[in-house]
């Protein structure tokens, strides 16, 4: 059974950084970080490949780092110079082939976890 698990969400200050974890059950090609503010669509935040390639998009770029530890099965996103509309709640995704896993905003992923909130205030 697939599982993603996130951890790390919270409560934090504009200005202030959050890391996330996200550990998978087993190894994907394609991994990544999307989001959903309240009443919001759920949007692509980042993706990574196995070579370590990334992608962001714009809203994220130079604010927000995606990295990850194939070995454990594990992906981060560092954020930092966090906003108030950053608010959300994060999820983590995977899929299994890295072809096209290039656009946050159009890859579709295959299994996702549960989420974690992310609350920035002003």
């Amino acid at each position: 059974q697939v599982q993603l698990v996130e951890s790390g969400g919270g409560s934090v200050q504009a200005g202030g950084s959050l890391t996330l974890s996200c550990t998978a059950s087993e190894d994907y090609n394609c991994m990544g970080w999307f989001r959903q503010a309240p009443g919001k669509e759920r949007e692509g935040v980042a993706l990574i490949v196995n070579s370590g390639y990334a992608t962001y998009v714009d809203a994220v770029k130079g604010r927000f780092i995606i990295s990850r530890d194939r070995a454990k099965h594990t992906i981060n996103l560092q954020m930092n110079s966090l906003k108030p509309e950053d608010t959300a709640m994060y999820y983590c995704a995977a899929r299994s082939s890295g072809l096209g896993c290039i656009n946050p905003s159009s890859t579709p992923m295959a299994f996702w976890g549960q989420g974690t909130q992310v609350t920035v205030s002003s």
